[in-house]
């Protein structure tokens, strides 16, 4: 009896949290400037999955395996600059081969964003149409 109920919690944690995890990803996907976005710091090996929010005078990126609420990156559009495009090429074995890579300068440092090509135009127009820094 004691086994079944343990089950059964544990079932229900498991369901709980996959709810959640949906919840979030849709409430994240559902606003306007919500795109796919992969970023990593210059250097780094890895690439993480998320969805990032840009509109107003920051980029909101929210990692895609996670249940937190609050972004994992803020970057001040000010302070952004993209130095140069690329493909995806061979060493980056956790992208889509369509996905378009961003080499950026950030006031937090280096970094590589990479989003599907139809997403491309429209950041960097967000990214050029940032006031002058005074």
């Amino acid at each position: 009896m004691t086994t079944e109920l343990l089950v059964l919690a544990v079932a229900v944690v498991l369901v709980g949290l996959v709810v959640a995890f949906l919840l979030r990803r849709h409430f994240l996907l559902s606003g306007l400037g919500a795109v796919t976005m992969w970023l990593r710091p210059t250097g780094s090996p890895r690439w993480s999955v998320g969805v990032a929010w840009y509109g107003g005078d920051s980029l909101l990126w929210y990692r895609a395996l996670s249940l937190s609420v609050r972004p994992q990156q803020r970057l001040c559009r000010a302070e952004f600059r993209v130095q140069g495009r690329r493909r995806a090429g061979a060493g980056d074995v956790a992208l889509p081969e369509d996905v378009v890579v961003l080499s950026c300068s950030t006031a937090a440092g280096p970094r590589e964003l990479a989003m599907d090509t139809s997403t491309v135009t429209g950041f960097l127009s967000w990214v050029e149409s940032a006031p002058p820094v005074r």
